[in-house]
């Protein structure tokens, strides 16, 4: 007849806590992983809202800056899109 080898009760106990805990954090991150999948989407439909709000503001208004404190606004600067050229004098 052949021997069974074994650890001790409480060794084993241990594992198994040791392999229940791990199953749970893996658990756990899937689900942290797929409420962050979710989030990811809702903050790109708030940035496209954002976005296609700006552009309702920008033909309404101009190009404008808000203060969000208030509601009042002053008209941006213009960009130029070519490179400007910046002069730099000479300090003697």
């Amino acid at each position: 007849m052949e021997v069974v080898k074994q650890i001790t009760t409480e060794q084993l106990e241990k594992v198994v806590n040791q392999q229940k805990d791990l199953q749970a954090l893996l658990t756990n991150i899937g689900v942290a992983e797929s409420q962050k999948h979710s989030f990811l989407h809702q903050l790109a439909d708030v940035n496209k809202a954002i976005e296609d709000f700006k552009m309702e503001l920008q033909d309404q208004y101009g190009a404008i800056n808000i203060n969000l404190a208030d509601g009042s606004y002053d008209f941006m600067e213009e960009q130029n899109t070519e490179a400007e050229v910046v002069e730099v004098e000479e300090v003697n």
